[in-house]
C-alpha cells in the first residue's frame, strides 16, 4: 500500500539532539529506506514564503502569494512510501529525523489508484 508522508515543520517544537534520541540523520534515513525499496520519491519543498494559493470563486481565478496559512506549522517536504501496511509505514516514519524535530503525517492512497 502506498502512503504519502507529509513532513511538517513546527518551529515551536523543542528539537532533540541525535544523541538524545539515537536517531538517524536525513541522509542515513534516505539511504536506509531507499535501500529497502520502501521510498518511491521524496523532496524538500521551498519555504512557505514561496507558496502560491490558487482557487476559483464565482468564475474568477484568485491567486494569493504565500505565506497564507494561519498555522505556525507548514509542510516542508514529502515522501511517498510503499509499505505492507500502516504499521510498517509508522515504523519507517518513526525513524525519520523530523519525527523528533517536527511532525510526520501519513495518508494512504485510495486503493486501486496506483500507477
Amino acid at each position: 500500500m502506498r502512503y504519502m508522508m507529509f513532513v511538517v515543520a513546527d518551529p515551536d517544537a523543542e528539537a532533540e539532539t541525535e544523541t538524545e534520541t539515537g536517531g538517524l540523520t536525513i541522509e542515513e534515513w534516505v539511504a536506509d529506506v531507499d535501500g529497502r525499496g520502501k521510498r518511491i520519491v521524496g523532496e524538500r519543498l521551498q519555504p512557505l514564503s514561496d507558496a502560491t494559493r490558487v482557487r476559483v470563486s464565482r468564475g474568477q481565478v484568485l491567486v494569493t502569494d504565500g505565506p497564507f496559512t494561519e498555522s505556525k506549522e507548514w509542510i516542508c517536504g514529502f515522501d511517498i512510501l510503499e509499505c505492507e501496511d500502516l504499521d510498517e509505514a509508522i515504523a519507517i516514519a518513526a525513524r525519520h529525523p523530523m519525527a523528533r524535530d517536527g511532525k510526520l503525517e501519513l495518508r494512504p492512497f485510495w486503493p486501486g489508484e496506483q500507477a
